[in-house]
């Protein structure tokens, strides 16, 4: 049996925060799918933006969006005219009051998603993998990563024979330790031999709780 877990799930409580949040009993499955629908929505109509992550609350009769991404230009528009559309296409989609917000990921180097897509792209425009690899962990120590690691899996560099190639080690990345902050994404290149999968993991340090600081200055 496999002993992996998701790296977020698995802190998910302890330090890391729930991404949608609401309640229900009676509609969970259609609200879960509509989820779905808005994340996968909101993705395909932002792609040139670099969306990170999306963020889903939810009020009675009214749903919040927000966007993580590294290009919020793109997705505002010239005077917000790019919100507006997407807003009012995806009331449109839920039959529901929609709020959409953008925020800004000032660092990217230090985003596991964004860093995940860049490599699939660079991988879909045949770069050297060992390069391009070299290069994402250069750029994310030097941005302030306590660690990183990074996982390409598939029909690399086109070779009949489908491998799996890692990273060299920089840094720590304590997957094991609940009060490490993990981020952790996964990218698929669509190249012409295949499909090669992309997993990064990047450690920002440890989440101490303010009790067990105050105990420790004390």
């Amino acid at each position: 049996m496999g002993q992996k877990t998701h790296p977020y799930g698995f802190r998910l409580g302890v330090i890391k925060p729930w991404r949608s949040n609401w309640f229900a009993e009676k509609d969970f499955s259609e609200l879960l799918k509509e989820d779905l629908m808005l994340r996968r929505y909101v993705r395909q109509r932002l792609q040139r933006a670099g969306v990170s992550q999306i963020n889903i609350e939810r009020q009675p009769k009214r749903v919040t969006v927000e966007v993580h991404t590294a290009r919020p230009g793109i997705a505002i528009g010239r005077r917000g005219a790019e919100v507006d559309k997407i807003r009012d296409e995806l009331k449109a989609l839920t039959s529901k009051d929609v709020s959409l917000n953008i925020q800004e990921i000032k660092k990217p180097e230090l985003d596991a998603q964004l860093v995940a897509d860049n490599l699939a792209r660079q991988l879909e425009q045949r770069v050297s993998f060992r390069r391009a690899m070299k290069k994402s962990v250069a750029s994310s120590m030097r941005m302030g990563a306590e660690g990183i690691r990074i996982v390409c899996s598939g029909r690399i560099g086109g070779l009949e024979m489908g491998r799996r190639e890692r990273s060299e080690p920089a840094g720590r990345v304590p997957l094991h330790t609940l009060r490490a902050d993990i981020d952790y994404a996964m990218a698929t290149a669509y190249t012409v031999s295949g499909t090669v999968g992309v997993k990064v993991w990047i450690c920002h340090g440890e989440v101490v709780a303010e009790e067990e600081g105050a105990a420790r200055a004390v």
